[in-house]
Order: structure tokens, then C-alpha cells, then sequence
């Protein structure tokens, strides 16, 4: 069984993100094989009170990158763009960063 703190890696702040925050839409790097209703279980009981609506997933692929002569590429990832329910709060930690 998949713990939440496995499945939600880490927030996503970018401008786009952020911009996403006032139509209630929360950016997250999630775990490549977290299904929608595991992320949406992990976001609601991760921040108490919030009520999912909607989650959309991305896989983003890899990019090549370089270092000198090195050349490589950077590791694929999966995104998820959380929607909040009309009721719902929204996330404190997200609201510290405006």
C-alpha cells in the first residue's frame, strides 16, 4: 500500500502555478505510478478540510541536457493539477507564498 507522503513528492511554485491558485488549482510532482484517486485521497488527507473536484495528470517527458562533454538527460516525472471543490478551503501552505 502506497503512504501519501510516497505519492505527493513535493509542490510545483511557478508563476503558472500560481496563477492556477486563484481558479483553485494546486500543482503537485507525484509519484509516475499514483493513479487520480490515490492523489486525490492523498491531497485530502494530507491538507485537512479540502475537497477535491478534479485532478489532471502529466507525464513530462525528459529533456537532454549537457555539461561540457557530457551530454544526458534529465529523468521523466509525473505532474498533477489538483482542482478544489467550490466549498472547499484552500491549502494554508500554498496561501503563505502570495
Amino acid at each position: 500500500m502506497k503512504m501519501i507522503q510516497d505519492i505527493i513528492i513535493k509542490p510545483i511554485i511557478t508563476e503558472a502555478s500560481m496563477d492556477g491558485m486563484a481558479d483553485r488549482k494546486y500543482a503537485f510532482k507525484v509519484q509516475k505510478s499514483a493513479t487520480k484517486p490515490e492523489i486525490a485521497n492523498a491531497v485530502e488527507t494530507m491538507f485537512k478540510g479540502v475537497k477535491v473536484a478534479d485532478v489532471n495528470t502529466i507525464n513530462m517527458k525528459s529533456k537532454p541536457k549537457r555539461l561540457g562533454v557530457h551530454a544526458g538527460r534529465t529523468a521523466t516525472w509525473k505532474k498533477a493539477i489538483v482542482t478544489l471543490a467550490a466549498d472547499s478551503k484552500p491549502i494554508e501552505f500554498f496561501e503563505g507564498l502570495n
